[in-house]
């Protein structure tokens, strides 16, 4: 009875450590919750630019990966470019806005 509690002891902190490398992030992919927070933000800022008047008419794409914010699209002026990439930065959690917004 003893090796059988002790196998299963193991067993399940071995399941514990897969668990937790599993979510863990590497150089080339998010871990869990660093998926949910770039959700989050991506969320955030695509309500904030549907939200502004001046901005909601332009089809602009928000993608987020480890804190950092990509802005891609077409815009009618600088002001929208500037403007976009603003709000973007000024959502928290965002480490660096890319701006590839295109004026055309």
């Amino acid at each position: 009875m003893g090796k059988r509690r002790r196998f299963v002891g193991y067993f399940v902190l071995l399941m514990l450590i897969v668990t937790f490398a599993a979510c863990a992030s590497t150089s080339t992919r998010e871990s869990t919750g660093e998926y949910i927070d770039d959700s989050v933000i991506t969320t955030k800022i695509k309500s904030l630019l549907a939200a502004d008047d001046f901005l909601k008419s332009f089809q602009i794409s928000v993608k987020t990966y480890r804190g950092i914010v990509q802005l891609s699209g077409f815009v009618n002026s600088q002001e929208a470019v500037d403007k976009a990439g603003g709000i973007a930065g000024g959502v928290k959690g965002v480490q660096s806005v890319k701006n590839d917004l295109i004026v055309k």
